[in-house]
């Protein structure tokens, strides 16, 4: 290096390009600064990595890829036994990152307890479309703690760079991004109100009862226990400008590969919706027949489809509607997608079968509260499918919590693979979903998707989301007497989340101690109607238990063919419940245990049978109309 540049690059070091606060953590999650599992700071305490590692180019450099699974850098486990000093009043945090999945409660680097009413700490984070800046301090409620977030007007591109920056000086929080402050509030005063023990860490949020992973790439952080000026932040900014117009862009997963595999929804005499997702943007294409042939050498044959249906751009999220089927046949379907890189990904060959007419038999599964327990929703759906039902009814509660993608992806999904790549999935919400748009974005049914009819043989299905209003003169109320009084179905089933009528020891009333209302009064309501109409069975989940009633009419027992069966089967995964010491006079039968229901239909003959988690018959039921 001549003695000029030497010269040159002193004077720029020496000169104060900015009146900035100097960071008292400071971290660029690059290979360079990853040595023994952690990331050697620049300033402040280091990183320890849980997952996976993995590192993606970027114009300017490296950034660490958070596969929204596993990967999370833990600055410290307890921030309070640490050596990385606090800001008190007096805070700044950036950084360089790039949201790959959406999500309600998304940090990006924080130190917080979000339990109950007590609210601590604060949070660099993101929602489900914008960034925020989550903050509690000692003027505001009494010191009691409750956060103030505030979000950005910038929506956020999935894939793309931001610089997301805050600040807090004792009296007003604010939220810049690339640069430009996008919100601001006066709520907060005085000190941070720290929690008395929480994790500081980069990619994710965690507190005492929830994790909410990071997918996406962080490119460095900063921690300071000063306030920055707004012009310090556009600075800061202009560093590293060209990452927010680098094209093109890391969208997902820098690999290739089936986020969920193929699954089918919407099954009609004539038609059948194909759904899948990519880690990447890709092309939707779906081959099918209703034979497969095969071409080539003997060890080197490939499969012959004479029919294909695509859908046009490129997306992760995929649906293709195959349209103009013959009913009641069996089809063959692979599905191919390429990504902007020209690698392809091949599903194997796999099967459905379009719904029959009124004259043919058909069975279908039954599995509720699948929530947050893959291993035995996998190994129930996994004898569902040995009993070849034509599709599931799931009566709610997919997944433990709806605002995590991983939920779906890695346990909704992986677990129920044998059996939704070959039957049509017909789900209602319960309220674990919390009506997030992961449900709205896996499911393709007919809106507004939270209440739907489907007709299937000789049956009508009325599904109904119960966490909203069903009270009479409400929406699906409506919706409910309107489809049924026009139905000419032979049988006529509704499904809903929350039981009418349930002797669980303690969702209604403390069974032990006093008195219960056995059942959801609020959806009680829709009792009448179902008398009305002479519903023969309504399905329902919540519960984590099985329970099967008398008929009932006019909220008593009747005999077999004069009421309505109600059937809680919510065992397919979720923690089990008990039943109450009291017998209602609505009780046939109650179990403890996970399990599913297999429903046969033939005709005038409909047969219920319940089997439990090794797959052994416990109940059974067959109901004849006159």
């Amino acid at each position: 290096m001549s003695h000029l540049k030497i010269l040159t690059a002193l004077i720029l070091v020496l000169l104060p390009t900015h009146d900035g606060p100097d960071p008292i953590g400071s971290w660029r999650l690059s290979s360079r600064e990853f040595k023994d599992g952690k990331f050697v700071a620049i300033l402040g305490v280091s990183g320890r990595v849980r997952g996976e590692v993995k590192f993606v180019k970027d114009s300017a450099g490296e950034s660490l890829y958070f596969d929204g699974k596993t990967t999370e850098v833990i600055l410290a486990e307890d921030y309070a036994k640490s050596q990385q000093k606090m800001p008190k009043r007096h805070l700044t945090a950036d950084a360089w990152v790039a949201v790959n999945s959406p999500t309600r409660w998304g940090g990006i680097l924080s130190v917080a307890q979000d339990n109950g009413d007590s609210e601590r700490g604060w949070i660099l984070g993101y929602n489900s479309h914008s960034f925020s800046f989550g903050l509690a301090s000692v003027g505001a409620d009494d010191g009691d703690g409750k956060m103030t977030f505030v979000t950005s007007k910038t929506k956020y591109e999935e894939g793309r760079f931001y610089h997301v920056a805050a600040t807090y000086d004792g009296a007003v929080q604010c939220l810049y991004i690339n640069g430009k402050l996008e919100a601001e509030s006066r709520i907060q005063s005085g000190d941070i109100l720290y929690p008395k023990s929480a994790p500081l860490m980069l990619g994710g949020y965690r507190d005492k009862n929830e994790f909410n992973p990071f997918h996406g790439r962080i490119r460095s952080a900063r921690l300071f226990s000063q306030t920055a000026k707004s012009v310090v932040i556009k600075h800061s900014f202009s560093h590293n400008a060209k990452l927010t117009k680098s094209k093109p862009h890391v969208v997902l997963d820098p690999n290739f590969r089936f986020a969920v595999s193929p699954y089918l929804q919407w099954a009609t005499k004539t038609g059948m919706t194909v759904c899948w997702e990519t880690s990447r943007p890709s092309s939707s294409l779906v081959l099918f027949d209703d034979h497969v042939t095969f071409t080539g050498e003997k060890g080197q044959k490939k499969p012959v489809f004479d029919m294909k249906a695509a859908t046009a751009g490129s997306s992760k999220l995929h649906e293709v509607r195959i349209a103009g089927l013959k009913e009641n046949t069996a089809y063959y379907y692979r599905v191919l997608t390429a990504d902007d890189l020209g690698r392809e990904l091949i599903s194997p060959i796999l099967s459905f079968q379009t719904a029959p007419g009124d004259d043919i038999p058909f069975a279908f599964a039954v599995l509720s509260d699948t929530q947050g327990n893959p291993k035995v929703s996998g190994a129930l759906a996994k004898f569902a499918w040995g009993l070849r039902p034509n599709f599931v009814l799931h009566p709610g509660d997919l997944v433990d919590t709806g605002t995590i993608k991983e939920q779906w992806v890695g346990q909704f999904f992986s677990s129920m693979k044998p059996l939704l790549e070959r039957v049509a999935l017909f789900p209602v919400l319960g309220n674990h979903e919390r009506d997030a748009h992961f449900y709205y974005d896996y499911m393709s049914l007919p809106d507004p998707e939270y209440y739907y009819t489907f007709r299937y043989g000789n049956a009508q299905f009325f599904m109904l989301d119960t966490n909203r209003n069903v009270a009479p003169g409400s929406e699906q109320y409506k919706f409910l007497a309107k489809e049924l009084a026009k139905s000419k179905a032979t049988w006529k089933i509704v499904s809903y989340h929350h039981p009418a009528y349930s002797s669980d020891e303690n969702d209604y009333g403390d069974t032990w101690h006093g008195p219960s209302t056995k059942g959801d009064l609020r959806v009680r309501e829709l009792v009448a109607l179902i008398d009305k109409y002479k519903v023969d069975i309504v399905c329902n989940g919540h519960i984590h238990s099985y329970e099967r009633t008398w008929p009932i009419r006019g909220n008593k027992a009747t005999e077999p063919n004069k009421g309505t069966l109600y059937m809680v089967t919510g065992g397919a995964g979720g923690p089990l419940e008990t039943a109450g010491p009291i017998r209602p006079f609505f009780q046939n039968t109650v179990r403890h245990g996970h399990h599913f229901c297999y429903v046969a239909v033939n005709g005038k003959t409909l047969e219920i049978k319940s089997f439990d988690l090794d797959g052994k018959l416990f109940d059974m039921l067959k109901i004849e109309k006159k």
